[in-house]
């Protein structure tokens, strides 16, 4: 599937679950995110991490889900939980995939500047030059 087409059905997921929760959705963007999955705005904003567009439907469904309840529902507690559990069942199995995927993405990006640091200390010393 093509980054085009997974994002035109993430989005459409986006607005089936928004009809689903009874939530305005006043804008939607799926872009590059350095440190977050999603965010909202409670103007009604939703952003999601391109990441995602990667990953499963049932993963999709999580951070969505999860994004809506916040425009009824400001933080994690027990009615969110409750809320999350009501509309996908054991949802902790999509919270621990996406924990353990952030953690490899962050190490991944943690190589990348290691090398790139390393790269930049390699070319800086140039050969036979004094220290």
């Amino acid at each position: 599937m093509t980054n085009t087409s997974a994002k035109i059905r993430f989005k459409q997921c986006v607005y089936d679950w928004a009809t689903k929760l009874d939530v305005q959705v006043a804008w939607l963007g799926v872009r590059p995110m350095q440190n977050k999955w999603a965010s909202c705005s409670t103007e009604g904003h939703l952003n999601f991490n391109t990441e995602l567009l990667n990953m499963d439907e049932e993963v999709w469904n999580y951070v969505i889900v999860h994004e809506l309840l916040h425009f009824s529902v400001p933080n994690h507690g027990k009615l969110w939980k409750s809320l999350m559990r009501l509309h996908l069942g054991e949802y902790e199995v999509c919270e621990a995939a996406l924990q353990k995927r952030a953690q490899k993405l962050h190490t991944a990006v943690d190589e990348m500047a290691d090398n790139r640091q390393t790269v930049w200390c390699l070319s800086f010393t140039k050969p036979g030059a004094q220290q």
